[in-house]
């Protein structure tokens, strides 16, 4: 009777130890997958990342070609191209197709905005808002505008800047600017023109409506090229070429996606030449990378 609990319990402490150890294999099993799984996704990213960065210095060479019927319009078009297996979009816009914040009259600030959804009134505070961030006097503008006095009212301490707006992302401080109105704005305004009044040539359809013109139209008037020369016939109804005068300052969206369904973008503000990075052939103004969900 005692050899046979004896037995039993040798049975029972080696269930258990097959039983421990079955848990143990299993767990370092997991534990490897997790990990080669990791790896797998970490790589993937890796790989959509620098091909949408591919796609930046490719749209530059594409950009600068001296052969217009090769050469990609920065008027914010899709273009198409593959590399190493990614599928990319990307379009370029040339910044003199943007309004400028520092250039810009209230009646184009104002018209922008509504064109993006403002209601009059509300517009026309709005850009009024950012005339009086910046311009250098402490007087409100007629259709309200902020001073001072408003942002201390509205708890902003830092007040009007009266100076002229270093980035577009500082119209975020401006009085009046939500995170939403600034999604719809940011792809229209610039800093880097130096015009009162986007090129035609590269504008989108926002800014074309905003100028008074038929968006739409001259976009499709745009595509019409000339099988010559490769460049855009005609001009607007104001007279405006659509072959347009370049500023070499570009924005560019890079979308990658690999054939796992992997993305990432990369949203570039770039100026050609004058990079310090050697093998580069532009300057990076603004740069930013996302990974889009899957």
């Amino acid at each position: 009777m005692g050899h046979a609990r004896a037995r039993g319990a040798a049975l029972l402490l080696v269930l258990w130890l097959i039983t421990l150890l079955t848990a143990l294999v299993g767990g370092f099993a997991l534990a490897a997958r997790v990990e080669a799984l990791q790896g797998r996704v970490l790589v993937s990213g890796f790989v959509a990342g620098n091909s949408a960065h591919a796609g930046i210095d490719y749209a530059m060479t594409r950009v600068d070609l001296a052969d217009p019927k090769r050469q990609w319009r920065p008027d914010g078009q899709p273009h198409g191209w593959h590399y190493g297996g990614a599928e990319i979009e990307v379009r370029i816009v040339d910044e003199n197709g943007k309004v400028d914040l520092n250039q810009a009259d209230m009646a184009l600030l104002s018209q922008l905005l509504q064109v993006l959804g403002s209601d009059p009134q509300q517009a026309a505070q709005l850009a009024s808002a950012i005339i009086d961030w910046r311009d250098l006097d402490i007087l409100t503008q007629v259709a309200g505008g902020a001073e001072d006095q408003d942002y201390a009212a509205a708890g902003r301490p830092y007040g009007a800047k009266d100076g002229e707006f270093e980035s577009v992302a500082e119209l975020e401080q401006v009085l009046g600017f939500t995170p939403e109105l600034y999604a719809r704005i940011e792809p229209h305004v610039t800093i880097y023109s130096g015009l009162a009044r986007p090129e035609p040539a590269f504008a989108s359809s926002e800014v074309l409506s905003a100028m008074g013109l038929d968006g739409e139209a001259i976009i499709e008037q745009r595509r019409q090229l000339d099988p010559v020369t490769g460049l855009p016939v005609g001009v607007t109804p104001d007279g405006q070429s659509l072959v347009g005068s370049r500023s070499g300052t570009y924005s560019i969206d890079s979308r990658a996606r690999l054939t796992d369904g992997r993305e990432t973008v990369v949203r570039a503000v770039v100026r050609a030449g004058g990079s310090a990075v050697p093998g580069k052939a532009y300057t990076v103004l603004r740069w930013e990378e996302g990974v889009s969900p899957r």
